[in-house]
This record gives C-alpha cells, structure tokens and sequence, in this order.
C-alpha cells in the first residue's frame, strides 16, 4: 500500500482561486462513488473529529446536497452543495456555501465555485480540484478559516476508508 500520496495545495491569488490535485490509492469508481454518494460521503467529508451528516441529496444538475458539519460538542455549521453540471466518472461542478438547516444560504461567507476532475493513471485515481471564490478576500477568509488543514485531514479520512476496503 502506497504511504506517499500525492496532494498538492495551491493558491492562485490572481485568479482567487485554490487548486488541489490528490491521489488515492483506489479505483476511479470508487473514488466517484465516495464524492458523489451521501454514505460514503458522511464518513469523511468533515475533519476529523468532526463528522458529516446528510440531511439531503440529489445528485444530478440542479440538485442539491445540504448537510452539515457536526463538532465533537454536537455544534453543527451547515453547508450546501448546488450541483451545476455532471459527467460521470469525470467530473462534477458546483456551487458550494454555508447556510441554515433548511438551507438559506448565510451571506456572511462566501460562496465558492468547485470544478472536480477525476482521472486513472497507473492504477491510482487522481482528483483534481479548482475552487473558485468571486473575490480575493472570500479566498483569504477561507483559508484563514483553516480549509487547506481541514481538507488535507478529510483526505486522509478517505485513504483509511480505501484502505480499508483493500483489507
């Protein structure tokens, strides 16, 4: 089993936008699987020790994901996903914001727009990812708010999941 997977984070401060390429150890289908399906989702979408809960998901163009983030002191912060275009096994986008429990969106943060890639090569799946915020400051707060820890902690949540699919 591969230790060293690839993940590159970077900042593209000109285009505000965050790029994150990422290897799993795994096939294409079950990496698109465990970004696409609300199951599989759950078990590592969130940080550690946070958890992910669905409350509901639709995914095809013009659906919706709402779910939230749930602490370890059951605090929830609640986040939407509003699938804008779909080409199985290769890519999704989306519109991505926090919101309330019913899903109005909170203007307060921004909104970021997702550009998922999926690939195979060599027998690791690659994704790649263009996060895309309407201004420079909505980059900054994001970061500031600690998503490149966040998101490189919810990856290795999902390399245990595969790993342990292999045992």
């Amino acid at each position: 089993m591969k230790s060293n997977f690839l993940m590159n984070f970077t900042v593209d401060k000109e285009t505000s936008t965050v790029n994150v390429k990422r290897e799993f150890n795994a096939s294409l289908p079950d990496v698109w699987s465990a970004w696409t399906e609300a199951e599989i989702l759950d078990q590592w979408w969130a940080p550690a020790p946070w958890k992910a809960r669905t409350k509901s998901m639709e995914f095809k163009e013009g659906g919706r994901r709402l779910y939230a983030m749930v602490g370890p002191e059951g605090e929830e912060h609640w986040a939407i996903a509003d699938f804008t275009s779909i080409s199985p096994k290769t890519n999704f986008k989306y519109l991505d914001a926090f919101c309330d429990s019913e899903g109005n969106l909170n203007t307060e943060f921004p909104r970021s727009n997702w550009d998922v890639n999926f690939s195979e090569q060599d027998g690791s799946t690659f994704v790649d990812i263009a996060i895309k915020h309407e201004k420079l400051s909505d980059l900054e707060m994001i970061i500031q708010m600690g998503f490149k820890e966040g998101f490189t902690i919810a990856m290795e949540g999902l390399d245990a999941i595969f790993a342990d699919k292999q045992k």
